[in-house]
């Protein structure tokens, strides 16, 4: 979707159903608003069901207070138009109350956004609004007085939270990112403690390398067009299952010896069409695209892995708890985990950044699937749906091993049943 050249009603319609399809919100709660170039604030409507909201049901409210449309603006109304008014900047506003940051606010606290890397770069510094009735010209006056201070994230006391962007997308993915932030800590917390990032891990971060010389393809092949479709199909699946917010999350994959396609930086994840995705040349990229943060990655495990076709990588909830905890991420669960994933070991942070060479060097056959401390799982394949499968079969598998805590914990399959496993399904050698 193309924000910029998007009415209003339709951005907020959009939103609105992805906010509500990852449940989010509900039927009645949340509201969102942009403000447009002749000073109109466009809102969500007062009592219609979130999950069937069309484009006719947006209100408009002019700049001299006069309501046009079917329905009543939100009851939230005051507040955005109080974080306008203190706030020039801002263009829209986004107001929900997703559980896991209902279970902050409740307990009021903010969630530590340097558990991941770049929470801090999309969220800035969270700030906290105290509580006041819903509705209320107190409530605006509250929320208003944070956003004054340079917030642009803000939990509320007992509410949720509140979120404002210079365009609906950056709004969003503000409320996406601290969301996950949040629904991490939880997660991570039935494991153990977590570890957050600290300032030299985030400097490694915000180093890019992703501005390699460009060249000019000079011929398109089938082959090309194929792997383009598929990795936008697979990045959309990937977003929908919630295995990647949509500002993270790196898929390539092998078109020649010294040539692969990558997904671009900066570009929405549930988004992405064939013309963003980079390819990448003898370590040049596409003219006038930015490849992935990860591209260098990608490049030197291709060029140390002929094996290897295809690489995802992603900050899959239930993986990443075991990456921000010291709790073992054991894939002796069932067999098909074990024979999928073998064992996976985590890395620490930083040689995905500042030693590529000596991070590619871990994976093998023996050995595909990485879990990134603080960052993300990895996942490689003899294609780009083996890739993707180890990736969903990790979460899987996560997933089940935190469920299984509070049940007394895994049990897991014998060396003996393993090594049956490693026999009959990997071909290797008996013990």
């Amino acid at each position: 979707m193309n924000y910029e050249l998007t009415h209003p009603r339709d951005m907020l319609v959009a939103i609105m159903h992805r906010i509500y399809a990852f449940g989010m919100t509900t039927t009645s709660g949340g509201n969102i608003s942009i403000r447009d170039e002749q000073g109109s604030i466009w809102i969500t409507p007062a009592g219609v069901d979130k999950g069937t909201l069309r484009p006719q049901d947006i209100v408009r409210v002019r700049d001299d207070g006069t309501v046009e449309g079917m329905h009543k603006p939100s009851s939230e109304y005051p507040f955005h138009k109080a974080i306008y008014q203190a706030r020039p900047d801002i263009r829209s506003v986004l107001h929900a109350h997703p559980s896991a940051l209902v279970s902050f606010s409740i307990v009021r606290k903010i969630p530590d956004i340097r558990i991941i890397p770049q929470a801090e770069d999309i969220c800035g510094t969270v700030g906290y609004a105290s509580y006041a009735l819903p509705g209320s010209p107190k409530l605006g006056e509250r929320i208003a007085a944070t956003f004054r201070e340079g917030y642009d994230t803000v939990l509320l006391e007992n509410h949720g939270v509140a979120c404002g962007g210079k365009t609906i997308l950056q709004a969003f993915q503000r409320f996406e990112t601290l969301d996950f932030c949040a629904r991490l800590i939880i997660k991570a917390r039935t494991l153990g403690d977590y570890k957050a990032l600290g300032e030299r891990d985030l400097d490694m971060f915000d180093m890019n390398k992703h501005f390699l010389p460009e060249f000019v393809p000079t011929m398109r092949t089938n082959q090309e067009r194929e792997l383009r479709a598929t990795m936008c199909a697979l990045m959309r699946r990937a977003y929908e299952q919630r295995l990647m917010p949509s500002t993270q999350g790196t898929l390539s994959a092998r078109l020649g010896r010294k040539t692969f396609l990558i997904t671009p930086y900066g570009i929405d994840r549930y988004n992405i069409e064939i013309g963003d995705i980079v390819m990448v040349h003898d370590g040049h990229r596409e003219v006038g695209k930015l490849p992935s943060r990860a591209v260098i990655l990608h490049k030197t495990i291709y060029d140390q892995h002929a094996e290897i076709a295809a690489i995802v990588s992603a900050q899959a909830p239930n993986a990443m708890a075991y990456s921000v905890t010291e709790a073992p991420f054991n894939t002796r669960t069932i067999p098909e985990s074990y024979i999928m994933l073998r064992d996976v070991p985590r890395v620490a942070y930083g040689p995905q950044y500042n030693d590529e060479a000596a991070f590619s060097r871990m994976l093998s056959e023996d050995c595909p699937v990485l879990l990134l401390e603080n960052d993300a799982i990895m996942a490689t394949g003899q294609s780009l749906i083996q890739a993707y499968d180890r990736l969903e079969v990790a979460e899987f598998t996560a997933r089940s091993l935190i469920s299984a805590a509070p049940l007394g914990g895994l049990v897991a399959i014998s060396d003996e049943e393993t090594a049956e496993i490693e026999q009959h399904f990997l071909g290797k050698p008996a013990r």
